[in-house]
């Protein structure tokens, strides 16, 4: 099992360049495979954590798209700007690296990233 942690805007979501106004207006757009890969991680028994810089006053409705979109979830972080996130994690005593990174084209969506290479 794995943690994984996924930004929301951009990599579910179509990015909302007009912010939470464009967003509530608009509604959410789910980007290409994502509902399919979120189904894979969950049946793998992964556990997800979404990490967005959205504020926490939109928590209720940004829960109610995610579930509306059937994107399932154990955690979700808010308040957490995008303007550069840094995950510190240690390396085991077999010197295995226990942390990764994708970091993908905004709206690219999930389907053609190749995720054997960040172990999944």
């Amino acid at each position: 099992m794995k943690t994984i942690i996924c930004d929301i805007d951009g990599t579910i979501f179509k990015y909302p360049p007009g912010g939470s106004a464009q967003i509530v207006q608009e509604g959410e757009q789910l980007l290409p495979g994502v509902q399919e890969q979120f189904n894979q991680w969950e049946m793998k028994g992964h556990k997800i954590i979404l990490i967005t810089g959205r504020r926490e006053s939109m928590r209720s409705y940004t829960e109610a798209s995610l579930i509306d979109s059937g994107i399932p979830f154990d955690m979700l972080i808010m308040g957490c700007p995008d303007a550069g996130r840094v995950l510190i994690n240690d390396i085991n005593y077999q010197g295995k690296i226990k942390a990764h990174a994708a970091n993908l084209e905004r709206d690219a969506g999930l389907s053609s990233f190749n995720w054997e290479e960040v172990g999944l």
